[in-house]
Order: structure tokens, then sequence, then C-alpha cells
């Protein structure tokens, strides 16, 4: 809260921007208010909501206060261990577990077979406004196949007298308590218990049992916890294949040869092109993606292709990823020759292996200078090259409360009546995190905060809602699937800095039989700069790694190496403990954006067309002026072109001081609110139903008939291609418009000041010097050339679009 009270003080428009009404909404508990226009249910929405302060789960800042979240207060219970526990009336050693009692909460931890000393280490949280009792009472049982188990003795606290801790003091220590039998007496064995009030800050909490999932048991209680993960370090491995020489070809019927080279790593493989000499050349470049740690090898393979259905392996070598050389600047890597060996099948079954006196020529090496993953979206949070070298100092921390939803959709049946077990998952940079999963309800509340470190302002971060389908454990799933229930993507540079925006969005997911809304989820979000110059610096710089532009991928590269870092992701993140599961990372990663969508389509048009719009207006405007619909603005053109002829010198500074009147003009109507997903934008909700079903058809299609499948596929991947080429346009346009309407701050901010100084400048400055300048500029030989982008290219690539409001 001390935080919250400085930027207060430090901004006092910055609160009253953020949270109108401040005095009335301290208390005021988040509920929308229906709107009679059904339209008006997908808009987002400010509200007010009370917050705390605390350091929150996953956070990578310890000891620092935030305030993004309601503060909530929990009792939280550690049941370390036992000793010196009884033994059973026939002097065997028992199955202890405890069992909490609270009034009506009943918690057990898991129990251990015939050990007198056991060691639990388990921690229980009660969130405290669900506290019906006075006393908490821990009771030590031996478990019994009857049903029936036996007490062995109990520890009972008052919760009034429960100590509260406060990070970032130290953990409460746990202490020995001696057991009581039934008559209140000294019994045999001692429990060792920490019992304190504390809050979600607490380290306890994320690996708590909670009171609303206490009837999940055995592996189902690591699929509910709270997690933060961290997707792995993907590299590019390009593997420039050369030629081969000293090949052994058992050739008698004189045949065209037919040699290429397989490369495989893991589940993918490229091949070469054909050669038909017998000492081929090939000098081809085979992309790969591989992550940290490098655990699969290269696999080559020369093949000898003797007929259509038959192929013989000259030769096979292998490299180990961890040896090849990691490419991080623009000088190639050294090329080396690597011995091919035999493999074959012995009569016993064995495998043999012979050297052989061919060599293969390649160049291998690990791309560091590129970045993977993200480059094809719109939608990407981060923009670094892989290798750590290339990193720049960050700009700034993004802050994320997530707070509660509302109204969420019913995705199961339990006893009769619909529920959501539902959680959250917030995916920027390479850290992703995973809220607890609050069951049973559709208007869960997490109260988490999470923070990133900030390298580039011109990203975004995405947020999903999932309902949990596997509360039984890991094995026990029978292959069912989370359910999404809608994602909210923000753009940071949309942001103001260190303003607090709490606003309630709205969770929208397209589904074949139309658009549906599963309900509201309320975040808090905050960008903190921390360095203003380091910032605005980053609008001048290009927006990916150099590489990118000095040896560019083709776009079936790019297409391939995507397709191949989402499986790397999807698989390494589902192997965490909880894991986070395939359907959710694919989901967050807009796997199948690109695809074929007769909706999207109409959508990236009706972009073009809203842009072009603004052309229209300014032509249909100079027509009125033209046919005198207004004297006094016509009379007023005339003076101005007057002046223009007789002082030429004026035309550029007025021009650019009349766009900076026009962007200051346009201040007042600056977007308040962050971007948000956008049914209108996206023509969802009035798709008809035949267009849905053709963009939720699988591909290859499952229609009939084998023309019209081999039609169909055709159309969608050409549609596909268009579909990316309109949406490009229509972003490259709504950035223009974006130069002035005060969507991104800082860039606008950026632009009116150069054009106030452009205007200085070409004021004072002689137009004939200025028209020699920029002809020698246009016309400057090749060599002062150079080919990263321009600065206001790169400033132009970093404005935002309304691409990142389309579903």
């Amino acid at each position: 809260m001390g935080k919250q009270n400085h930027d207060q003080n430090k901004n006092p428009n910055q609160n009253k921007n953020s949270n109108p009404n401040q005095n009335q909404s301290q208390n005021q508990k988040f509920n929308p208010k229906p709107h009679s226009n059904p339209n008006e249910e997908f808009d987002l929405r400010e509200t007010a909501p009370r917050l705390g302060g605390g350091r929150f789960p996953g956070n990578d800042r310890v000891g620092t206060a935030f305030d993004l979240v309601e503060q909530m207060h929990y009792l939280f219970v550690r049941v370390v261990k036992a000793k010196e526990l009884p033994k059973k009336h026939n002097d065997q050693f028992p199955d202890p577990y405890v069992e909490l009692q609270l009034g009506n909460f009943r918690g057990h931890t898991k129990h251990f077979e015939k050990v007198c000393n056991p060691e639990w280490n388990q921690v229980f949280a009660i969130l405290k406004d669900q506290i019906q009792a006075t006393s908490i009472g821990f009771f030590v049982k031996d478990k019994n196949d009857n049903n029936k188990d036996h007490f062995i003795g109990n520890v009972c606290f008052d919760v009034c007298e429960v100590p509260k801790r406060v990070p970032p003091d130290s953990p409460l220590a746990p202490q020995w308590y001696r057991l009581d039998n039934k008559e209140g007496k000294r019994s045999q064995g001692e429990l060792m218990l920490a019992v304190w009030m504390g809050t979600q800050a607490d380290e306890a909490f994320p690996e708590a049992w909670h009171l609303d999932a206490s009837a999940v048991s055995g592996d189902g209680v690591a699929n509910i916890r709270s997690k933060v993960y961290l997707s792995p370090r993907l590299w590019y491995v390009r593997v420039n294949v050369i030629e081969a020489q000293s090949l052994r070809i058992s050739d008698r019927n004189f045949r065209q040869l037919e040699l290429f080279v397989k490369v495989e790593l893991g589940k993918v493989v490229l091949r070469t092109k054909n050669s038909s000499s017998r000492t081929p050349l090939w000098n081809e470049d085979l992309m790969f993606v591989v992550a940290e740690p490098f655990e699969e090898p290269l696999v080559l393979s020369l093949v000898d292709r003797q007929s259509a259905n038959k192929d013989e392996v000259l030769g096979k070598c292998f490299v180990s990823l961890q040896n090849v050389e990691k490419r991080v600047d623009l000088k190639f890597a050294t090329s080396r020759w690597f011995n091919l060996e035999k493999h074959g099948t012995g009569d016993n079954g064995a495998k043999n292996e012979g050297k052989l006196n061919s060599k293969i020529h390649l160049r291998i090496c690990l791309e560091g200078g590129y970045h993977v993953l993200d480059e094809l979206t719109h939608y990407s949070s981060d923009f670094r090259a892989t290798a750590r070298q290339l990193w720049t100092p960050s700009i700034g921390v993004l802050e994320l409360g997530i707070l509660s939803a509302q109204g969420l959709s019913s995705m199961k049946h339990k006893g009769g009546n619909g529920s959501t077990d539902s959680y959250c998952v917030a995916k920027y940079g390479q850290k992703w995190i995973r809220t607890r999963t609050i069951m049973n309800t559709d208007s869960p509340k997490w109260n988490e905060q999470y923070t990133w470190e900030v390298f580039d302002p011109c990203t975004v971060i995405t947020i999903g809602v999932f309902d949990n389908q596997h509360l039984q454990g890991v094995d026990k799933g029978g292959g069912a699937k989370d359910s999404k229930l809608g994602k909210v993507r923000i753009r940071l540079s949309t942001l103001e800095s260190d303003r607090v925006y709490t606003h309630s969005y709205p969770l929208i997911v397209l589904e074949p039989s139309g658009v549906k809304k599963m309900g509201e989820i309320q975040l808090a979000v905050r960008f903190t700069c921390t360095s203003l110059v380091n910032l605005l610096q980053m609008y001048t710089q290009p927006l990916l790694p150099i590489m990118h532009y000095l040896y560019p991928l083709s776009m079936h590269q790019i297409d391939s190496l995507r397709h191949q870092a989402t499986q790397i992701v999807s698989t390494r993140l589902s192997r965490a403990e909880p894991p986070l599961r395939k359907e959710v990372v694919e989901y967050m990663l807009d796997v199948g954006s690109t695809m074929w969508s007769v909706r999207k389509s109409k959508a990236n048009y009706c972009r073009i067309i809203e842009v072009m719009t603004r052309f229209t207006a300014f032509c249909r405007l100079f027509n009125q002026i033209c046919m005198w619909k207004s004297p006094f603005i016509t009379v007023l053109v005339h003076i101005l072109l007057l002046v223009l002829v007789y002082y030429p010198h004026m035309i550029l500074s007025t021009m650019c001081f009349t766009i900076f009147m026009i962007g200051i003009s346009k201040y007042r109507f600056r977007p308040r609110h962050p971007p948000h997903m956008d049914i209108k934008l996206s023509l969802a909700h009035i798709t008809h139903g035949d267009e849905l079903d053709e963009e939720f058809d699988t591909f290859p299609t499952s229609k009939q008939g084998e023309v019209l499948k081999m039609r169909y596929d055709r159309l969608r991947c050409i549609g596909s291609r268009i579909q990316v080429v309109i949406g490009d346009l229509a972003t490259q346009g709504e950035r223009v418009h974006n130069l002035l309407s005060w969507r991104d701050p800082r860039a606008t901010s950026l632009f009116l000041i150069l054009c106030f100084i452009s205007a200085i400048v070409l004021y004072v400055t002689p137009c004939r010097v200025i028209a020699v300048l920029m002809g020698f500029y246009v016309l400057r030989h090749p060599r002062f050339r150079h080919k990263l982008p321009s600065t206001p290219l790169s400033f132009f690539r970093r404005l935002p679009a309304r691409s990142d409001s389309l579903l």
C-alpha cells in the first residue's frame, strides 16, 4: 500500500483517470451491470476493485510490495512430522495420517504404512472469511481397511490465538506438540506443527491445499496448484550440405543416379535435392529448431534412390549438437568433413557398424542471432535473439494482477448441476504462469499477481482462461482436454507508464455454432518504465534481430520452423509438473491463426475499407471546398494558396505544423482503455453457419468427393496467403492512422515532437537546400546504403494496429 500511495502523490491525475470515484470504490465489488444492447456485453468495462498489497507467488522481485490485487487472509497450517507414535495391539507399527478439523472443514494428509516417525510436510490453507469455528484440531489416526480408523492422539488450538505473519518476515518455525488422548490426558507421541495467519503473499500459498479443493486427492492435487513455467530456449540449427566424396555405389545397369541427403532431428525429417553425379554437390541449407538442453543427435543419411519404392542408404553419420558451433554474429561457421558409417543387421539380429572411406562435407551451426517462434504472428511477446550475448537491458517491468471472473459458462456436470473448475494462464516472453484452480464456481477469485521484465514495449501479453479437466490425476484423465473459456491480449505500448488499468475483459470463444461469451475476467495491469531514454530508443531500433534482415528466411522456412518450435514448446511444457498441456499451449500461441477463413478474409477486407475511407473522406472534403459548400472555408483556402505560392518555403513547415496541431487536438480523444477482443471487427457476430463450418473444417478437408477435396484444399491454401497479405496491408494503414491517434502515447509524442522540430528547421532552412539534400540522399551510391531498416521504417513497424483485437 505504501507504493500505491506514493504513486498517487506523484501523479494525482493518474489515479483520477484509472479509478474514478475512488472514495466510493474502495468497498465496491466487481459486479458488471447488464446492458440492453446485446452487442455491449462483448465490450470492455472499467472497474474499481479493492486493491491491497503483499508479495505474491511467481514474482521475480522478492521482498517488493505489490498492490494490484485484493489482499486475502488465510489460515495456514503446516503439518511437518510426528515421532514416537505408539504401536498397535499386535505390536505392529501404525499407518498414520493427520486429519485437520475446523468446523465443517476436513482435511487429510497422506498416510504412511507401518512407520512410527512419519514426515508429511503438507500445507493447508483456509480462507479467513470461511472460518466458522473458534478452535482447530489435529487428529493423528491409524488407517485401517475396515474404514474404522484408530485414534492415536490430537492437538487443539484456539483460532484467535494464531499468530500473524507478514512477508518478508522469515517463515514461522514449526514446534513439537505432545498428543492428548480422548480424555484430554497426555499420550505417547508428538506432532510437529506450524499454524499462522497470512495472505496470498506467503511462500506457502502456491503449495497449499485449499478449502475448495478438499475433494481432490492423489495426483490431482498437483494439477490445481499455481506454478511458474519457463519455455525452453530455442535455437535454429542450420545444416549446409555441401558435397560428398569416395562413395561406394553398386551400379551394374548404368542407370542415372539419384543421390540425396536425408537429415533427421527428432521427428523432423528434411532432405536435399537429387544429384546424378558420383561426386555429388548440393550446397543446400536445411533448417531445424532445437531446444536446450540438446537431447537428440543430428542424423544424416546419404541415400541412393534405386527405384520409386526402393532406397539404399549408402552411409550415416551422427552429430551431437553439444559439440556444434554456436553462431551469434555474422561470421559463417567452419565447414568439416564427416566420415560415413554403414549400418546393417546381422544374421542373429544384432546391429553391425562398419566404417567407410566415404565422407560428406557439412557446415553445421546453431543460429543464436535469430528470434525463434513468434516472428510470424502479430502477437509476439518477445523480439530478442536467442543468444544472451545479444540481449539488451530491460526497459521496464510489467505487473499483472489476475483478480477474478464472473459468469463463467458451465463446462461439466457434477451431481446433476453444471460446474466450472477454472484457472488462468498468462504468457509473456519465456515466462508462463498458471494460477491455482478454483473449483465448482462460476465466479472464481484468484487474486494472484505476477511480474515480468520488459525488453521491448511493442510486445503483447496473452491471458487465457481454461476449465480443468484433470482433477483425478495425470493418468486418470482418460484423454480429456482442458476446455478453453477465452483469452485476452494486451499490447504494452498502448499502456501509459505507471498507470494501473483495472478492466473487465469479455471472454469470447468462436465455435462452429457461432460466437459465444464465456464470461468476464477482471485484470489489473501496470507497466512501469525504468528508463525513459532506453524506452524511446527502442522505437528507432529494428523490430527483429539483425540476422532476420541480413540473412532472411523464406516464408516456407518460417512456416515449417514455427510449427517445429510450437511442437517443441508444447512438448516441454507438458512434461512439467503439473503439466501445461498441449491444447493450452497451442491456444495461447495461436496455432492455426493463418489458416484460410472466409470470416477472417472479410474482416481484413473491412479493415482495408475503413482505412481507405479516411482518404476518401479527404477527397470529399476537398470536393466540398471546390463546390463552395462552405464559402468561409473556401475563402480561407484561397488565402492559404496565395500565401504558399508567394512563400514556397513555408509549404513543408506548414504541413508539419498542421499535422502537429491535428495530433494535439486529438489528444483529448485518445483511447483511455487497452484494446480487447472485438467481435464486430472480427465479424464473428454476423458470420453464416456455412462459413463457420468451413472455418472449423479439418485440413485437409473432410468433405466427400476427390475432386471437391482437391479444389477445396487448394482454395484454402491460396486463400490463407491472401488473407495474410490483406491483413498486413490493413496493419500498415492502421499504423499510419495511429501516428496521431495516441493509441501508443509514446510513439505519438515522439512523432509530434519530430513534426514540431521539422517545422522549425524547414522554416529557417532555404527550400532549395532541402530539395538538394533530399535529392542527393535518395540518389546516393549503393555503398552508402545500409542493409538494416532505416530509423523511420523501424519506428513505423513498431506502431500498434488493430490486429491485436482480432479473434
